[in-house]
């Protein structure tokens, strides 16, 4: 549905996107993550053919960005990280307007408006004034507006941003159902969190270029090269530590209120060993298993913090 190649934007001397290279298919969700000012609104703008690129090629849907950028806004429904309303207008009046902006017309044109509205769970304001809406339901009022001609592509610029953690966990339940909808998504965010459930791919964008580019797992995978435990123990937990400390697979141990957390030497995936030595000295288990690997911490170890 959407590929980029050699996709370029300068301003003067400084690159905003450099030579970004993409791939997403029908029905992929791509968690696009970055610092701000890293590059991730000049590349959904220039998807959305509101910029044009320095250079570079992009087609959304099999059309050009240059030749069919018309073709482009008809399956594309695109959502900046800020946006007007309309604010002396019912709920109901906003979207017939922009439906009618989209030539939806007669008894369709009310019946799709109600339709979103529901799916975005506003029905119940339907006949309020835009001005009466809280933040988080104004920024579900804007996915309701780019969600009126059914588009197959979305482009969510930072749609939890400003929001309170009840309200972004709305949104993110929004965007796992547009996901099972089978829409391909493109969703920028700083807010790691939102995107770790939604996502089966994730960019990482740094100073204008795209630094990572993969399926999710395969993402958690290069971060993680030794296998890391999360262990606990009904009782002496001093006295276990010593004994995992003394087995040849163990690289490090850490011993803390949580229990322990243990590095396998490199190349070591199977602790089987691990749980019989623990039961063998009279140990009782209450966990083990391997720590989670979040996009926090990919972030964290494949960036530097640098924007353009």
């Amino acid at each position: 549905m959407i590929e980029v190649h050699d996709l370029t934007k300068k301003y003067g001397e400084l690159f905003a996107i450099n030579k970004i290279e993409l791939k997403l298919d029908r029905g992929d969700v791509f968690g696009f993550i970055g610092p701000n000012g890293a590059g991730k609104t000049t590349t959904m703008r220039i998807l959305a053919t509101l910029l044009n690129p320095t250079w570079g090629e992009a087609y959304v849907g099999g059309y050009s960005i240059y030749t069919k950028p018309k073709e482009i806004r008809r399956i594309i429904g695109y959502m900046p990280d800020f946006f007007g309303v309309y604010d002396n207008m019912q709920v109901i009046e906003y979207l017939e307007f922009f439906a009618a902006a989209y030539r939806i017309k007669g008894p369709d044109r009310r019946k799709i408006c109600n339709e979103v509205l529901d799916l975005v769970d506003l029905g119940y304001k339907r006949n309020e004034l835009v001005t009466s809406l809280s933040r988080g339901m104004t920024q579900r009022l804007g996915l309701a507006r780019v969600l009126l001609h059914d588009p197959q592509v979305l482009l969510l610029d930072e749609p939890a941003s400003g929001l309170d953690p009840r309200a972004r966990i709305e949104i993110r339940g929004l965007l796992k159902e547009l996901r099972n909808m089978g829409k391909t998504i493109m969703v920028s965010s700083h807010i790691l969190p939102e995107l770790a459930d939604i996502c089966n791919k994730i960019g990482i964008i740094e100073r204008g270029e795209l630094i990572v580019n993969a399926d999710v797992a395969d993402v958690m995978k290069q971060v993680r090269q030794q296998t890391v435990l999360k262990i606990d123990v009904k009782s002496d937990r001093e006295a276990a530590a010593k004994l995992l400390e003394q087995q040849a697979m163990v690289e490090s141990l850490e011993l803390g209120p949580q229990g322990l957390r243990l590095t396998l030497i490199p190349g070591e995936h199977d602790y089987s060993e691990l749980a019989r030595v623990l039961l063998d000295h009279g140990h009782a288990l209450i966990r083990l298993g391997e720590e989670e690997i979040n996009l926090e911490t990919a972030f964290m170890t494949l960036t530097k913090g640098i924007t353009s």
